[in-house]
């Protein structure tokens, strides 16, 4: 990397985010039905299939439900990656895995070296340069809040959400790894900059759920923020690994075994704690006035009851591959009285939350030149667009690929694994490989993925050479 380019990308971007700052300061104002305040909530490891909403018939998720029965139901929706990191980069930065800064949970080269376990591995952090959804509505005077995981920061505690676009920040960070042990039931947690202790944690006890503590933690914010325009990205834990939460009671009567129930029971544990979320925005005279988004970051993990549950409903593949399965995830778009009732197969994802997100809140000058996603706000509004007809593209470096337009998907999982290709509307299990049938098609999409494919030192391909 050309280091005189990369420092003056670092001043250039502080120059902007003071400048960024100075503006909303003077833009502050209470939110309305058409400017409304957003809160996105993300559920890390979630299934397609988990909700109920969604075709489940194990677990319980009546307040998930109610959003959707209320709002509008995204059918065709897919996160940034298979994956927790570079999905959440995605969503952050509104670019495809093909040209984000982070591509994987651990990179080749380059990052900062650490620890997992007794393991030494290298992470990829999100850079200055990097504008997040939180940098651009803050230039509309919104407050920007992160609540709970961030997953962006590797082993840099240089690379907080403090230091990336966000005004406030309750929760953990991998560059202080204790700060959120033990999973679930956490001692330690951020408040801000400081490391504050859960009391009632302490000793290893198990009084407050993370779920909860998360959720206390965004009502207070939105109590602060009442008379301000706000966005709150609420990123939940549940339900990933380690499935730890000693309240089973919804399925203690189920004959499942007790990592099938800890799943479920994590999951309708968070659904409770949305609902208490909604209650209080009604408290505060704020639903009417939020628009509340749900999604998942990526499939149900393999450590999930996938079978016993069918957590990714009937698609082909798990976290970490770019199967549906894997991609592929619930999307619901809530406000009383502006978002209509609807489920909508339209082809939409991560990336497209910045430019939708933008337009909404009047911030679309701010918005970076080389996004990969399009604005989807007419949707979310009962109006119709065709969000299809363009290329959706995901890529885990070195081995993994795939590329949606239209009907069609190609996709491979294994490293020098010929292209398959599969009509996604005639069958979204991707179970009949088409590729043979259609070779000139797969060809094509072959030449698509070459040019989305943007070559970094962290992920380098076989050949390919950087400047130090």
């Amino acid at each position: 990397m050309n280091n005189k380019i990369y420092y003056k990308g670092i001043i250039a971007a502080a120059g902007l985010i003071t400048a960024q700052s100075a503006e909303a300061a003077n833009n502050k104002q209470k939110a309305t039905p058409d400017k409304p305040n957003i809160i996105f909530i993300l559920a890390d490891d979630m299934g397609y299939g988990d909700p109920s909403c969604y075709g489940n018939q194990y677990i319980k998720t009546p307040n998930i439900d109610k959003l959707a029965e209320t709002g509008t139901r995204f059918t065709q929706c897919y996160a940034g990656s298979g994956i927790s990191s570079p999905s959440r980069c995605s969503l952050m930065t509104g670019k495809n895995t093909g040209k984000t800064t982070i591509r994987d949970n651990f990179c080749k080269a380059g990052g900062i070296e650490g620890k997992k376990g007794k393991g030494t591995i290298r992470r990829m952090n999100i850079l200055p340069t990097d504008t997040t959804i939180a940098t651009v509505l803050r230039t509309a005077g919104y407050r920007t809040c992160l609540v709970n995981k961030w997953h962006l920061d590797g082993f840099n505690p240089e690379a907080t959400p403090l230091n990336r676009g966000f005004d406030e920040f309750y929760g953990w960070l991998i560059s202080a790894p204790h700060s959120n042990t033990p999973y679930y039931y956490p001692y330690w947690r951020f408040d801000n900059k400081k490391l504050v202790n859960i009391d009632a944690n302490a000793h290893d006890k198990h009084i407050k759920h993370n779920t909860d503590i998360s959720t206390d933690d965004a009502m207070k914010f939105i109590k602060r923020n009442k008379d301000n325009h706000f966005f709150l990205y609420l990123a939940y834990d549940a339900p990933h690994e380690p499935y730890i939460i000693d309240n089973t009671s919804w399925y203690d009567d189920e004959s499942w075994d007790m990592n099938t129930k800890r799943y479920a029971s994590l999951i309708t544990h968070m659904d409770a704690a949305i609902g208490r979320l909604m209650a209080y925005l009604d408290k505060m005279h704020l639903r009417d006035n939020t628009l509340v988004i749900f999604a998942s970051d990526n499939g149900a993990a393999v450590m999930a009851p996938l079978k016993e549950l069918k957590c990714n409903a009937s698609f082909k593949g798990r976290k970490g591959q770019l199967y549906e399965g894997g991609i592929r995830v619930p999307l619901i778009v809530n406000q009383p009285g502006k978002v209509p009732v609807q489920t909508l197969k339209n082809i939409v994802y991560f990336p497209d939350m910045m430019p939708t997100f933008a337009d909404l809140t009047g911030s679309t000058k701010s918005l970076p030149q080389n996004i990969d996603g399009m604005d989807i706000l007419p949707l979310f509004y009962g109006k119709k667009i065709d969000t299809d007809d363009r290329l959706l593209y995901w890529e885990f470096p070195g081995s993994q690929r795939a590329l949606r337009h239209g009907d069609w998907k190609c996709v491979t999982i294994k490293k020098d694994a010929p292209l398959e290709l599969y009509n996604i509307k005639e069958d979204m299990t991707e179970s009949h490989n088409l590729a043979k049938e259609y070779p000139e098609m797969v060809i094509g999409f072959e030449k698509e993925m070459e040019k989305m494919h943007h070559p970094t030192p962290n992920w380098p391909l076989p050949g390919e050479k950087f400047d130090k």
